[in-house]
């Protein structure tokens, strides 16, 4: 008998302390969907760290995949709570103060 745990959300320190993370966030707010391929050349890191960061954002309900073919994923922002909140986020720190 396989007993499988499920992991607790993580909270907003965890999911945004990381600066992959808010360069992934970033890419993505200003772009519609980008490759793991895309997404890892274009933050400076390799495969598979984008990938495992990728897969937390999701997990977190930040992002969402869709599958080109059997192989290839494209990551976009979610229209979740979240990924509105992360929207929000960017553009408060892109307005010019006065």
């Amino acid at each position: 008998m396989r007993v499988t745990t499920m992991t607790p959300p993580l909270n907003i320190e965890d999911v945004l302390c990381s600066r992959v993370r808010l360069r992934i966030l970033k890419l993505l707010a200003d772009s519609d969907r980008f490759t793991v391929s895309d997404i890892a050349a274009k933050t400076g890191v390799n495969y598979a760290s984008a990938k495992a960061h990728l897969e937390t954002l999701e997990g977190e309900d930040v992002l969402s995949h869709v599958m080109f073919g059997k192989r290839i994923r494209y990551y976009k922002l979610k229209g979740s709570a979240r990924a509105t909140a992360v929207k929000a986020f960017r553009e408060a720190f892109q307005q010019q103060k006065l």
